[in-house]
């Protein structure tokens, strides 16, 4: 499995990605991939065979806006001892904390980052005693998850709705008054805000799995924005908190300690009674089964039956999500 890891670097590279920009332009302007074409720009030889290599090898990329250093696996020393990791060609020394690896891939260098592409050796995975639903939602809390096996419910991201209509609304005023620049920091607050939250959900939605040997059964959602049948205001909601995100963050962190996930097919999980398995009356966070008489909170029993259906998939539901990507920097966090 392949995991990036962000890391502040403290080093001014100005001058090398400058070149490096050099080195991209003049790559996807004359096509060549030999290093000895863009000696002349005096950036070093393995940095600018990596450039070459991404953007000339693209044939979609027209034009370059900006350029990291990217430095390959052969350029790069480690001292897992003393948890160090050198680059001779750049003079610098970074200093990690993130779990032990197999290999470093590449690294790729920003003005104040450095992302570490690694390969982890994943958990051996368990024949799970129950299963874990875990319903996402756009509105109350983020995350329900449930055991039927054992009843427990764990609800998660209760104030997330608040912080999307928060930034939404402080975006809205900043763009009135032609603050864009103020416009984007916030957005990467929101973003900042989101991915942390993410994180801490994922952790103990895996770190309950775990503890009590269950596996994770997720809705298969590939394709859910394209349905024109949502409210505009799901819409927003929807393409507002990173779904996506989340799944990744749930399938890396179980992949690493062997936790089984599985995809079901969402169609009627939030309709259908938990119990008797017939189509329920939801209204909003009220469910109740006229077949039964079931009464539950609407997202608690969605879980539940995301937990019993049978699995469509014991794959990521997106072929790429573990396999990873050393040219897409995906920041991981263990």
């Amino acid at each position: 499995m392949i995991l990036t890891y962000k890391l502040k670097h403290n080093k001014d590279f100005s001058d090398e990605l400058r070149k490096a920009k050099q080195v991209a332009e003049f790559g996807v302007k004359n096509r060549t991939l030999s290093s000895k074409d863009v000696k002349h720009f005096g950036l070093k030889s393995a940095i600018s065979n990596q450039i070459l290599r991404k953007y000339v090898k693209n044939k979609k990329v027209k034009s370059v806006r900006s350029v990291q250093l990217t430095v390959p696996n052969q350029s790069i020393k480690v001292d897992k001892k003393n948890r160090k990791i050198t680059i001779p060609c750049l003079k610098l020394v970074l200093n990690y904390q993130f779990p032990d690896f197999e290999e470093i891939n590449q690294i790729e260098i920003g003005k104040e980052y450095a992302c570490i592409s690694v390969t982890i050796p994943g958990g051996n995975e368990y024949e799970p005693e129950h299963w874990i639903g875990v319903d996402r939602n756009t509105t109350g809390h983020v995350v329900v998850a449930g055991e039927p096996d054992s009843g427990k419910v764990i609800k998660l991201g209760k104030h997330a709705q608040h912080t999307h209509t928060k930034y939404k609304n402080i975006r809205k005023r900043l763009q009135k008054r032609g603050k864009h620049k103020k416009v984007k920091q916030i957005k990467n607050r929101e973003s900042r805000i989101v991915r942390d939250l993410n994180h801490k959900m994922s952790r103990k939605i895996v770190d309950t799995a775990k503890s009590n040997n269950s596996g994770i059964k997720l809705e298969n959602l590939k394709g859910i924005r394209k349905n024109r049948k949502h409210a505009k205001s799901f819409k927003y909601s929807l393409n507002s908190w990173s779904f996506y995100q989340l799944q990744t963050m749930i399938e890396y962190k179980a992949k690493l300690l062997g936790v089984p996930i599985s995809y079901i097919d969402p169609a009627y999980t939030s309709q259908k009674c938990s119990r008797c398995g017939h189509i329920g009356d939801r209204n909003g966070k009220q469910f109740e089964c006229p077949a039964c008489g079931h009464v539950d909170h609407a997202d608690v029993n969605a879980a539940f039956n995301i937990a019993l259906s049978p699995y469509m998939s014991q794959s990521s539901a997106e072929s790429d999500v573990l396999e990873g990507s050393t040219d897409t920097p995906e920041v991981a966090m263990a």
